[in-house]
């Protein structure tokens, strides 16, 4: 039953990776999510969005009700998607700035992340991006925002074989899978909400 519903239903993820460099591998571990959705995962459909063109937050750029350009067309994409993929790189144990600085934009009254589905990814050393993922958790209490809890998906990209080629591009098949096990879970929370 849930496979007919998946297949009649598109579901549109906004996809937001932490890292503004090209050949991050947390920008790799998105479009390796774009590539397996459009391959093997029916009925998902993810855009990349960019970060990188918002200012940061300043209030007093709000004028008269209205945001920057960017930061408009930002919020605009974040409120058509059903549901939300994070690639969340850590910094200091935490969030990285750009994406802090998109999550605050996004939650500016009206509150454009409110009662989305949310999956986080993320690639980095030691734990590979673990603490990060937790951090964002607790700010996603707040936006109302609904993560899956399973499964997580942590990577260390520097432990062998290797995950990654010299653009970013994820190349290990294990680590594949476990993106698209995520995906599916991601488009299975997306249609409960839907259905409340």
């Amino acid at each position: 039953m849930e496979a007919s519903v998946a297949a009649r239903s598109l579901i549109r993820v906004a996809a937001i990776s932490g890292s503004l460099r090209k050949a991050s591998y947390n920008r790799g571990l998105i479009r390796s999510a774009i590539e397996i959705s459009k391959a093997t995962v029916e009925g998902v459909q993810i855009d990349y969005v960019d970060i990188s063109p918002l200012p940061l937050l300043n209030t007093d750029l709000e004028r008269d009700g209205t945001f920057p350009p960017a930061v408009e067309a930002f919020r605009q994409k974040i409120l058509e998607a059903d549901s939300i993929l994070f690639a969340s790189p850590e910094y200091n144990y935490s969030i990285a700035a750009p994406l802090k600085n998109a999550i605050d934009w996004a939650s500016r009254p009206p509150n454009v992340w409110a009662d989305k589905a949310a999956a986080i990814v993320s690639a980095g050393g030691g734990f590979g991006g673990g603490r990060s993922q937790y951090h964002l958790r607790q700010v996603g209490v707040f936006l109302d925002l609904h993560f899956i809890n399973k499964p997580e998906f942590f990577l260390n990209a520097f432990q062998p074989p290797a995950k990654f080629d010299s653009d970013g591009n994820l190349i290990d098949e294990q680590s594949k899978q476990r993106l698209k096990e995520v995906l599916l879970a991601l488009q299975s929370m997306t249609l409960r909400l839907q259905r409340k």
